[in-house]
């Protein structure tokens, strides 16, 4: 169902950018016909790209486990946070010595940057990915004190928490607070809702902003993001979708659906 903002109507958009979990799938398993949902718009021919901040896996590893549950992608379709931290690092910290701290391995979207470990005393930047175990007192410590001896602070993402199939989990965004305040530095943040993650995403697929739709669970990483530098924003209630946000937010989305298997509906297919 959709219930869009008032005097919104249905989008003409050239172009899709989908978030991955809590959208598609949750623990990799995919939602109530979001796969039937994803051929459909597939079979209509509109661009699209995955855009995920999902951060403990390689570009190639999560278009394996989404054509295994059924969904036509590539790695080519997929617009990750990794990816777009190592082209700021190739860009802003040429040959840089990165200490990485994230869950998972992201190391083939990492490629030509030089990643040491947090014990070196020779660190040029402090790189945080999405939480998991490794994110112990002592090695946030460890990255604290890098902070203090003048490292710069480069964040894949911001999420506060994300959805596992046990509930909502810790996200590093919790712990990327802790560590500006406490060194009295600001990261440069790479993933959503950063503008320059929608609009990298957008160039990839050759369209514009205003022609494009992006389809989230996070109002304010995914939807609000999006919308702030001109795309259609779509609100999904799966995932991490939580009604008591939505309502207290000042910004509406554009248009909200119950799920994504909505979303060939809301563009008429």
């Amino acid at each position: 169902m959709d219930t869009a903002r008032p005097g919104a109507t249905p989008p003409d958009v050239d172009a899709l950018l989908i978030d991955i979990d809590g959208v598609l799938t949750v623990d990799g398993q995919p939602l109530p016909g979001t796969v039937d949902a994803f051929r459909r718009l597939r079979d209509a021919g509109l661009p699209l790209a995955l855009a995920t901040n999902t951060t403990s896996r390689s570009r190639a590893s999560l278009a394996s486990s989404l054509s295994d549950a059924g969904f036509a992608v590539q790695p080519s379709d997929i617009v990750t946070a990794p990816a777009l931290t190592a082209a700021y690092l190739r860009e802003h910290h040429a040959g840089a010595r990165c200490v990485v701290l994230t869950s998972g391995d992201v190391s083939a979207d990492l490629e030509d940057i030089t990643v040491v470990d947090a014990a070196d005393e020779s660190v040029d930047v402090v790189v945080l990915g999405g939480a998991g175990a490794e994110f112990t007192y002592a090695a946030l410590d460890r990255l604290f004190h890098h902070l203090q001896a003048g490292a710069a602070l480069v964040a894949m993402h911001r999420n506060l928490y994300w959805r596992t199939g046990e509930g909502l989990s810790l996200d590093a965004g919790a712990f990327l607070l802790g560590l500006e305040r406490a060194a009295e530095v600001t990261a440069a943040v790479l993933g959503k809702p950063a503008p320059e993650f929608f609009r990298t995403a957008t160039a990839a697929l050759g369209v514009a902003p205003p022609r494009t739709l992006m389809v989230g669970d996070d109002l304010e990483a995914d939807v609000l993001g999006a919308q702030h530098v001109g795309l259609t924003g779509v609100l999904v209630r799966t995932g991490k979708y939580r009604a008591d946000v939505e309502d207290a937010h000042e910004e509406s989305p554009d248009h909200v659906l119950d799920s994504f298997s909505d979303l060939p509906g809301l563009l008429g297919l």
